[in-house]
């Protein structure tokens, strides 16, 4: 039914990457709520709500999407993502985030007391911050005396490179790198990722969310061309439309600097 590279690419996948490790955790609050617990060690984390491919627009500056986002009993908010390109995990990413997701979490006529505690969370397939250490957590803290500022906002690098196995952190970060399910050290996402490597039902969804992850991308090379071709206005927009497979009140959006 699907082409056999989508198979081969599949039996490759690990949690360090992005699409797969969301397609895991998605809806699956057990995964989601061990996973938090080992990054903050704790082990009463309940989850609510989870999320994932959750995107934050910002139709003037740049959009954001989060790999997982859940929020747990009391409201926090956490945003995980998986980035294995060091150049993609910036510390300025981080604070970007952080904003985005502030700037989103309270209605009109809301007190600013009511901004919950959110936490920014990036799993590194390098360690970043180069530190040597398994985990890093950032919170700003008044520099003259060292206190915590206690604004709510929390910044955390998990240091993906880690390959010692004895702590609960190192023993998650082998199963991010692991591609195989019965290599894995936690049962709970042992069987998420073998039901999604090797049953039939759980390849076709990947593939399916593979074939639409295709189909946008092609989609949004046609919007950038389009978008260069309508600044250039050497084409009508009825010219454009129909060279780049799109609706001719697609095409006029985009002149008015809106999405198609």
């Amino acid at each position: 039914m699907y082409p056999k590279e989508y198979y081969e690419a599949i039996e490759q996948f690990r949690l360090m990457d992005d699409t797969f490790m969301s397609v895991v955790f998605d809806g699956d609050y057990p995964s989601v709520e061990l996973l938090l617990n080992i990054i903050l060690n704790r082990s009463d984390m309940k989850v609510i709500e989870v999320k994932t491919q959750v995107s934050y627009s910002n139709l003037l500056d740049r959009s954001i999407r989060i790999d997982v986002e859940a929020k747990d009993s009391s409201d926090k908010l956490y945003n995980i993502e998986v980035q294995n390109r060091s150049d993609e995990a910036n510390v300025r990413r981080a604070r970007y985030h952080s904003s985005m997701i502030d700037s989103k979490l309270l209605k009109r006529g809301q007190r600013f007391s009511a901004l919950v505690d959110s936490y920014v969370i990036f799993i590194t397939e390098q360690d970043i911050l180069g530190g040597g250490l398994p985990l890093y957590e950032i919170d700003r803290v008044v520099k003259q005396t060292g206190a915590l500022f206690g604004d709510g906002s929390h910044i955390i690098y998990v240091n993906g490179s880690i390959d010692d196995k004895d702590t609960p952190l190192s023993r998650l970060m082998h199963d991010f790198k692991c591609r195989k399910a019965d290599e894995m050290y936690y049962p709970q996402l042992a069987n998420r990722v073998n039901m999604i490597k090797n049953t039939e039902g759980g390849r076709d969804n990947m593939c399916k969310i593979m074939e639409d992850l295709n189909e946008k991308a092609v989609r949004e090379e046609r919007i950038k061309y389009a978008q260069a071709m309508i600044a250039l206005g050497k084409l009508t927009f009825e010219e454009i439309a129909e060279n780049f497979d799109l609706t001719l009140e697609e095409v006029k959006a985009l002149a008015e600097g809106k999405p198609a």
